[in-house]
């Protein structure tokens, strides 16, 4: 799987929890995403680092040479919801392109 689209699946995962007074933490888990540990740490590093995902506590170990992961209390923040929005807009873009090329004769 893209690595953008597993970004964009546990922001939209986290997203829809926003509704939910629990959160089930094993939904965006390693495995419930079928990734190795490596890249769940790495991924979930990246966006917590880039700010669109609170309640995840990341620290680098001598022991490892991937980030290391502890999910306590995740929440998306602003800035995550902005990126999905703008995906969402980026998508809906891409199709109607697409669909334009489809329309119009070759020449």
């Amino acid at each position: 799987m893209d690595n953008f689209k597993i970004i964009y699946k546990i922001l939209r995962i986290l997203e829809k929890a926003m509704d939910l007074e629990e959160f089930d933490k094993s939904a965006i888990s390693k495995e419930r995403l079928e990734l190795s540990e490596a890249r769940w740490c790495r991924i979930m590093a990246l966006i917590v680092e880039e700010g669109y995902v609170k309640g995840v506590e990341i620290w680098n170990s001598f022991d490892c040479e991937y980030p290391r992961v502890h999910v306590a209390r995740p929440e998306i923040t602003l800035k995550g919801l902005e990126y999905l929005e703008e995906n969402t807009f980026m998508k809906k873009a891409a199709e109607m392109a697409k669909g334009i090329v489809e329309v119009i004769p070759k020449l």
